[in-house]
């Protein structure tokens, strides 16, 4: 092997326990949509459930953990669009 050659290792551990907390978070999808919540509840925990598994996905499988800062400061810019979509939701929802 040569001085630059780079040693495999396996990710299946990381990648099963990335999908229970996948699968724990769409349970809990699952029940929130079901619960007896009010609307403003009810959409305000699926919305924070969803964006917890869209960083999931985004930060290990789409490797973001590995990435220089200013990548995963590009990734993030998005995010200001859903801040932006939540406070014209709670605005609407206070009328």
């Amino acid at each position: 092997m040569g001085a630059d050659a780079q040693v495999y290792h396996s990710h299946k551990k990381k990648y099963f326990m990335i999908f229970i907390l996948l699968g724990v978070l769409t349970i809990a999808e699952l029940i929130a949509a079901e619960a007896g919540w009010s609307y403003f509840w009810k959409a305000t925990s699926l919305s924070v459930l969803a964006l917890g598994k869209a960083f999931a996905v985004a930060y290990w499988y789409m490797h973001l953990d590995e990435e220089k800062s200013w990548l995963k400061f590009i990734a993030a810019i998005p995010m200001s669009a859903f801040a932006y979509a939540v406070v014209v939701i709670l605005e609407s929802v206070s009328r």
